[in-house]
């Protein structure tokens, strides 16, 4: 099964599939981001694209991934990554499930002053990429090739971790931490998705 968590840059992804990953045995987490990193560190400046996404090699990669991850892993896949080009989505997600792969996606939707709260907490300010991009994530994922949303606004982490895995139908593990181990996982979280690139 591959769960595949969508969303703004700033809606949560990042922390609900962690969360989701503890709270599942048997579980994995997939990053497509890392195919872009590599492509865009290997290829030479004139042909590489600003958005890693507008590399078709970036899309063939990720779909091949998943494809082999769902084909050969016993296991719950969860990815989390921002696509809001339908075109890419279903050159993705629909080819995959056009091959009979079942993928659940979820949409995290929150306002754009709560994402751009959001993004401040984590030291983005308004120049940066990921704020720029809030309205234009916002816009594309509102469609309806893009559901199941889940409204973020006012929810917690572990409140969309019990949703997704209830529409799912996966059990989760009890969660017994008490408030510092969680804010403390979450900072592990958020720290090893600082990118330093060079």
């Amino acid at each position: 099964m591959i769960i595949w968590i969508n969303g703004a840059f700033g809606s949560g992804k990042t922390q609900t599939a962690a969360e989701l990953h503890r709270r599942v045995v048997n579980s994995f987490v997939y990053d497509p981001e890392n195919a872009g990193f590599f492509i865009r560190k290997n290829i030479p400046s004139p042909i590489r694209h600003d958005d890693f996404q507008d590399d078709p090699l970036w899309r063939e990669f990720n779909y091949s991934m998943i494809r082999r991850l769902d084909r050969e892993y016993e296991g719950v896949t969860i990815v989390p990554m921002t696509v809001v080009n339908p075109l890419y989505f279903e050159e993705i997600v629909g080819r995959l499930r056009a091959e009979g792969v079942t993928i659940h996606h979820f949409a995290l939707c929150a306002s754009k002053e709560t994402i751009r709260k959001r993004l401040r907490s984590r030291g983005e300010g308004r120049g940066s990429w990921a704020f720029r991009q809030v309205d234009r994530c916002n816009e594309g994922l509102s469609a309806e090739a893009f559901k199941h949303h889940v409204d973020t606004e006012n929810k917690t982490v572990s409140d969309n971790v019990e949703l997704i895995a209830s529409l799912c139908g996966i059990e989760l593990l009890p969660d017994n931490r008490g408030k510092a181990r969680k804010a403390v996982d979450r900072w592990v979280t958020q720290v090893k998705q600082i990118r330093f690139l060079g």
